[in-house]
């Protein structure tokens, strides 16, 4: 049976998540009967927003099908008004009760932001500065508490991408504060394939 809540999505999540780490997924939802059904429509039971990192290719991770996840990435997972819009189209109109944010240990993004809080990151490309620098508050309030190892930097950076995706977006907020949707928080261990919940806005049961 399809999730119908945030809290049924994030067992299913969960579960199949289980399935990858153990070695023993189920592949569902990938035959060609599938495929045709959903040429007309997409209902997914969650949205996420994940780094680009090509060892973090969701699907796999969390062993779902065609039509489940509702997927939007970038470099570092770095909230922009385009991820914003894409977020809340998945809210709106694909009606998704689970926004999850995933980050992930040893991450590019967060390491050349500290590099730059330090001076000694060299790049050509100016949007890369400029992806850098939205992540560099993060890194200057953790340096501050006296976080310096990158993989602490980053369960920062997924909170803080949280806080900042509610605070931007009334559409977000408002279905959060009505219970209707949660956002969830979580770190992706890349040797064992493990999951980990970091942090959660709204009614999200264990």
């Amino acid at each position: 049976m399809r999730p119908t809540n945030a809290r049924e999505a994030w067992q299913v999540l969960k579960a199949g998540n289980q399935n990858f780490v153990a070695g023993t997924p189920a592949h569902p939802r990938q035959d060609a009967e599938l495929r045709k059904s959903l040429a007309g429509q997409q209902s997914p039971f969650a949205a996420l927003f994940g780094c680009s990192d090509s060892r973090l290719s969701a699907e796999m991770i969390f062993d779902v099908g065609l039509g489940d996840l509702f997927v939007v990435r970038n470099a570092g997972q770095v909230i922009a008004q385009t991820i914003i819009g894409s977020l809340e189209f998945s809210v709106e109109v694909l009606q998704v009760p689970l926004i999850l944010v995933l980050g992930h240990d040893s991450c590019g993004a967060v390491r050349a932001s500290l590099d730059a809080v330090e001076g000694n990151l060299s790049v050509e490309g100016e949007y890369i500065e400029n992806l850098v620098e939205r992540i560099v508050p993060t890194v200057n309030r953790s340096l501050a508490r006296g976080q310096t190892e990158v993989d602490l930097i980053t369960r920062d950076h997924i909170v803080d991408t949280i806080d900042e995706l509610l605070e931007m977006s009334t559409l977000i907020r408002s279905r959060v504060e009505s219970g209707k949707l949660a956002v969830v928080g979580a770190q992706y261990r890349l040797e064992e394939g493990q999951v980990e919940l970091i942090a959660s806005r709204g009614q999200l049961e264990s």
